[in-house]
């Protein structure tokens, strides 16, 4: 069976910079990342290792694309480019559109809730224009509870804002781009009802299958014990190996095309 990972946080040295650098790492105990292109190298072997042949790799601050942009660079097999995006910043729509056509990457991330602003916004609307406009991109849109690991580690603060985090949202945008594959992670982090709902009315709504433990880092590596889990769960409920080829491989390998 073809097993991919469609959610994967890219913890880049700019990442780490924007957290305090070397001060952070220290505290954390990881390994420090290096160039994005070792990194990418790093993360291949990882994946070889426990037979995953493709993963999506997001900048997880916005501002990092280029991180993502050069590990897709050299390894355009193994890896599908996410990136986030802040849409309040005066300039996302340019910079989303460059990374897009530029650097390959694939799908625009939001994070409503700690960026604070609602997906009506206009703001948002424009770069669901901007994905809409580039075929084989999909939006990736962070719902429900959001909590950020690395940050609590570290004691930093997270002024987030949950009102935002609505599921139910982006029922109207998610019918004014049906072409458009809309991705909500963590099966709605805690708002399962309503990201099923959303989903159940627009085919071009998904759910990533990631739990609390998908952004890796080293030493930890890849989440296999998390693999482990939700394909026991499948076989509890019966799941037929058709079903259980498109959660692990097929259904993202048909969004993201080689």
């Amino acid at each position: 069976m073809n097993i991919n990972d469609a959610h994967c946080h890219f913890f880049s040295t700019p990442f780490f910079g924007a957290l305090g650098g070397d001060a952070a790492l220290a505290k954390l105990g990881w390994d420090a990342p290096g160039t994005a292109e070792s990194l990418a190298d790093r993360w291949v072997d990882e994946l070889d290792r426990h037979q995953v042949a493709r993963a999506a790799l997001i900048a997880s601050v916005p501002g990092d694309a280029a991180s993502v942009e050069a590990a897709v660079s050299v390894h355009r097999d193994r890896f599908v480019g996410f990136f986030m995006v802040d849409p309040t910043q005066p300039d996302a729509a340019v910079r989303a559109s460059a990374s897009i056509e530029r650097g390959g990457l694939r799908a625009i991330c939001l994070f409503p809730a700690m960026h604070r602003f609602s997906i009506h916004d206009a703001r948002v609307t424009r770069l669901f224009d901007v994905a809409a406009a580039n075929p084989g991109t999909a939006m990736f849109v962070h719902c429900g509870m959001l909590s950020v690991g690395v940050r609590k580690k570290l004691g930093l603060p997270s002024p987030f804002d949950i009102r935002f985090g609505n599921p139910l949202d982006l029922h109207a945008v998610a019918l004014s781009y049906p072409q458009l594959p809309i991705i909500i992670p963590h099966f709605g982090a805690g708002l399962f009802r309503e990201a099923l709902m959303v989903a159940d009315l627009c085919p071009n709504v998904l759910l990533d299958t990631s739990s609390s433990n998908d952004s890796p880092f080293f030493p930890r590596g890849w989440v296999s014990d998390v693999y482990e889990q939700q394909s026991s769960a499948l076989d509890e409920i019966g799941a037929s190996t058709e079903v259980r080829e498109k959660i692990f491989g097929g259904n993202f390998d048909l969004i993201f095309r080689i």
